[in-house]
């Protein structure tokens, strides 16, 4: 599903990672994670239909926000990496992706990659899509292999001139029974709570869904 908001772009990064830049290309707006049974069960909202718009909105508001929180997708999510000409010189060309890769409980791999491309050194520059046979992708280092290197008219003028696009598989833990309850806690915090609270100091998240979300965020080092 294309994101019909638009695309989301993370910016420049400082890290010691090979990419330059990141952006959100593909997110899924529409399908719902936690049922309308499950939140009106959680509000006590039973036989009552008369609000199901506005909750299927919070459902949304409040998946999104803890796909964000925790780093992890629970549908598929497509993103769009750029490189600098820095990050060419190794032997193979090794890629780095930004977000940390997993195995689900089925063996399968979460990333996919959509394409690989960069822009030659023509006047004006064009984008080329290489092969899907000079590439693969290295779930044990989460980076893109080049065993062959870059083809030899890339742009020397273009600040990032490959270009890598891949989708992230929904992960496992968005099932976990600890998530999901955490994410009705929100929901019902957002549903009693329509406007900023402020008990004395800004609370922009309740206690009660932190401290279930706590263990399943990643460390940033």
């Amino acid at each position: 599903m294309a994101d019909t908001l638009g695309q989301v772009a993370y910016g420049s990064t400082n890290n010691p990672f090979n990419y330059d830049k990141v952006e959100q290309i593909d997110r899924d707006l529409s399908t719902s994670w936690l049922t309308l049974d499950e939140i009106t069960q959680q509000l006590n909202l039973f036989g009552d239909e008369s609000q199901d718009d506005y909750l299927t909105g919070l459902e949304l508001a409040v998946r999104m926000h803890i796909e964000d929180y925790l780093g992890m997708p629970i549908f598929n999510t497509s993103y769009r990496v750029y490189y600098g000409l820095s990050s060419l010189y190794a032997s193979p060309v090794c890629l780095d992706l930004p977000e940390v890769s997993y195995t689900d409980s089925f063996g399968s791999g979460s990333v996919t990659i959509n394409s690989v491309k960069y822009y030659n050194g023509n006047t004006p520059s064009e984008l080329i899509t290489l092969a899907s046979s000079n590439y693969y992708y290295d779930k044990s280092g989460n980076k893109v292999i080049l065993p062959n290197g870059t083809p030899s008219n890339i742009s020397q003028n273009r600040t990032s001139p490959i270009v890598v696009e891949y989708t992230v598989a929904p992960n496992f833990l968005s099932q976990y029974p600890v998530i999901k309850q955490a994410a009705l806690l929100l929901l019902t915090h957002l549903y009693n709570n329509r406007s900023e609270t402020n008990f004395g100091a800004l609370q922009n998240i309740p206690y009660g869904v932190d401290a279930l979300l706590r263990p399943y965020k990643p460390l940033v080092m």
